[in-house]
């Protein structure tokens, strides 16, 4: 009996899935308009690029100084010279063009960005986004970030719901370090997409298998249900 129990036990835990990093993309990707100009931060953000879908004009810009990026180049198809702003190889599509930093860093201020994709450490139920330092710890820094939040025209977060320890990641208000005040529209994380909402964390939708009662225990900020929430299609 206890071994049929732990077998039922593993069974549950196989059907309770979080969203994979290529599907919080996929999702995110969903997000995308026709004639959209986007750019994409590093991490979960840079998936997005291989599922914009078909037939979609969708523009992507990299800080590094690039218009046109296209998806991630196959295995053994990857030029070093190519890369985004988080040093990864890419690649172009036709039309792309090539410039210098400050030329890429003027499109950004001058709110030519219609859609930021960005992770985030941390983001508060008012909008607030920490995601480019944890005092004491190697991160990978600003980037562009700070120029991102404050000129995007439409600001989408990619991110676990929770940190290693099991913390919540959507809080009442940041405690690390932060990036942007209240900007960011919407989390796509690996359990819940959520928008936010002058009243807080207002959820759209959950991630197959997973349940209202455990997004609201791992959500730490206020958090708006109303009616049947619908699982995420894929």
């Amino acid at each position: 009996m206890q071994r049929y129990l732990q077998i039922i036990s593993f069974s549950n835990l196989q059907i309770e899935m979080a969203l994979t990093k290529e599907q919080i993309a996929e999702r995110i990707a969903r997000e995308l308009r026709d004639g959209y100009y986007v750019n994409l931060g590093i991490g979960i953000p840079t998936l997005v690029a291989n599922y914009i879908p078909e037939g979609m004009d969708v523009v992507l810009q990299s800080e590094n100084g690039l218009l046109g990026m296209g998806p991630f180049p196959f295995e053994g198809e990857e030029d070093p010279d190519l890369i985004n702003a988080g040093k990864q190889t890419i690649t172009t599509v036709p039309g792309s063009v090539f410039f210098d930093s400050a030329m890429s860093f003027g499109m950004i201020r001058a709110g030519k960005v219609d859609l930021t994709v960005l992770g985030a450490m941390e983001v508060s139920e008012n909008g607030d986004i920490a995601n480019w330092k944890i005092p004491g710890k190697m991160v990978k820094g600003m980037g562009g970030a700070m120029d991102l939040v404050a000129s995007a025209k439409n600001i989408i977060v990619a991110m676990m719901h929770t940190n290693p320890k099991g913390e919540s990641k959507l809080l009442p208000q940041c405690t690390l370090p932060i990036t942007g005040v209240r900007c960011v529209k919407k989390i796509v994380s690996d359990l819940a997409v959520l928008d936010i909402t002058p009243q807080g964390f207002k959820l759209l939708e959950r991630a197959p298998g997973v349940s209202v009662d455990e997004i609201r225990a791992k959500t730490a900020g206020k958090l708006i249900i109303e009616g049947d929430v619908p699982e995420i299609a894929f």
